[in-house]
Order: C-alpha cells, then sequence, then structure tokens
C-alpha cells in the first residue's frame, strides 16, 4: 500500500510542472495562444482578455488583468510569473534599467 501512495506522489510530482504557465506577452497574444499558455484560462476567457484590450487598448499591469470578466484574484496570482506586458522578460528588463546607472558610477572620478 505504501508503495503505491509512494509512486502516486512521485507521478503527480512529474506532472505538476506540466499545468505550470507559459510565459506570454497578453498585449499581443491571440485567444489560442493565450488559452494554452495560462493556468485556469480557457479559450472563452481568453477570449475576453483579447476583446478587453482591443477595446481598453494594451494592458498595462498585470493587476489590469484582473479587470477581464472571469479572471480572478487566484488565476491572476497563479499566472503572475507568466503575465509578460511585453516581449523582455521581467528579469532581464531588470538587468538592463541596472546597466547605465552603473556605467555613469564608474565613470565617475573617486573623488567626487
Amino acid at each position: 500500500m505504501r508503495n503505491t501512495i509512494a509512486a502516486a506522489l512521485v507521478i503527480l510530482a512529474m506532472a505538476l510542472p506540466a499545468f505550470a504557465a507559459t510565459p506570454v506577452n497578453i498585449n499581443k497574444a491571440d485567444a489560442a495562444t493565450l488559452s494554452r499558455s495560462l493556468d485556469g484560462v480557457g479559450l472563452s476567457k481568453a477570449e475576453a482578455i483579447v476583446a478587453w484590450r482591443e477595446e481598453h487598448g494594451p494592458f498595462k499591469s498585470a493587476e489590469e488583468l484582473g479587470q477581464v470578466k472571469g479572471i480572478g484574484p487566484a488565476t491572476l496570482e497563479r499566472n503572475r510569473d507568466a503575465i509578460l506586458l511585453d516581449d523582455t522578460p521581467a528579469g532581464a528588463k531588470a538587468a538592463k534599467a541596472a546597466t547605465p546607472a552603473k556605467a555613469k558610477a564608474a565613470a565617475k572620478p573617486a573623488g567626487e
């Protein structure tokens, strides 16, 4: 019995990554792509996302996605890391923003 439970847990643990959301630009993706990429978002909700975007313009924040009918706080939180507002991953954008400040500091003479 223990072996059966252990095997089931291993199979479940291996399957979990399959349910993870895939990064997607919510300002450019079509409904089919959104439904494949976001966890808990089927074609109907994805079409609502596209309709909202067409009516109101591009999303300015991930939180704004919560204004779409059918997208609640749980869905938003579950997909937060996969929601992109442009084609640049969030980590790369932060690193890029830090680079000019470092360059200015390095160019400044030590006495200033």
